[in-house]
């Protein structure tokens, strides 16, 4: 049996999530799907995928197996596209991005590059968790922050100042602080997603902060600290109309850390493909004319 075959299918099984989903982006029935990848682990003597009655989930090996894959067939599709006379990208990319980050700058983007490369299918995955990108088959993931793991490369694509900022009528009630340390004595709402846990990050000094409200969405701290919960720390670009506004004033513009990196990020041993390619190109050089994401001086 074709070996690319089954691999193909095992790969978009992965990327898909389930045996009817690869089976409708192929072309092709569930059952042959579900077949070719049960070959694929009769061949190689182990399991591969762990089915259960809700979704389908990698082994170890599996995700092993699957970063193996996709260097594979990415390179095998890359030389043959070297010697077509068709040079445009096609197929399906997967970009896993920041919710906020996506809707304030990264969507208005979408339909001109869809239009330049008709070839391409956009799959764009918004969440502001932590996306594994060999075991979620995204082929690029843009990240707000320094990466952390040596198995990752980083293109820098922009960054942006961090500010301090709460409502007027807050700060009215309970003063304005002075000092980072004067947050001890003041409510902080809590991104539970924030890397840094409870930790804010100044100029010369971190603090651990508190507060009794705490979220997994930034749009949703935007929301909290106008309505006066307290002050709230994140890119200046999501407070921006509330400032111009004055419902909302800045804190502690003394003591800002150095602008905060926006990078795409992708794994440093898988050979990424054109589509992967241009569209780091195309969204770099967007996203370079962007002022939100070219404030502050870049201290990297």
């Amino acid at each position: 049996m074709d070996r690319f075959l089954l691999m193909t299918c095992f790969k978009r099984t992965v990327e898909t999530g389930s045996f009817s989903a690869a089976a409708r982006d192929l072309g092709m029935g569930q059952p042959n799907v579900s077949r070719y990848v049960a070959a694929l682990e009769d061949h190689l003597g182990t399991r591969l995928l762990q089915r259960t009655t809700r979704r389908l989930v990698l082994t170890p090996e599996g995700e092993r197996y699957y970063a193996d894959v996709s260097r594979i067939l990415d390179a095998v599709a890359e030389s043959e596209s070297s010697l077509s006379d068709e040079s445009e990208p096609t197929g399906l990319l997967r970009v896993a991005c920041p919710t906020a980050l996506a809707h304030a700058f990264l969507m208005p983007y979408v339909p001109a590059f869809l239009a330049r490369y008709p070839g391409l299918s956009l799959d764009l995955q918004l969440s502001d968790r932590l996306v594994d990108l060999v075991e979620e088959g995204a082929e690029l993931a843009i990240r707000i922050g320094h990466p952390t793991d040596s198995a990752l490369r980083a293109r820098r694509i922009g960054h942006y100042t961090r500010v301090y900022v709460a409502a007027i009528d807050y700060l009215e009630r309970r003063g304005i602080p002075q000092t980072p340390e004067d947050l001890h004595n003041h409510d902080c709402i809590l991104y539970s997603l924030l890397s840094t846990g409870n930790t804010w990050h100044f100029r010369d000094t971190v603090i651990n902060v508190s507060g009794r409200f705490r979220v997994n969405s930034p749009q949703a701290i935007q929301e909290a600290v106008i309505a006066g919960l307290g002050i709230a720390s994140g890119p200046r670009w999501l407070y921006e109309e509330g400032l111009e506004s004055g419902r909302l004033r800045q804190v502690l513009c003394d003591y800002e850390a150095p602008p905060v990196p926006v990078q795409f990020l992708y794994v440093a041993n898988r050979l990424l493909p054109k589509r992967a390619i241009v569209f780091m190109d195309f969204i770099a050089e967007a996203f370079s004319k962007v002022p939100g994401l070219n404030t502050g001086h870049d201290q990297h």
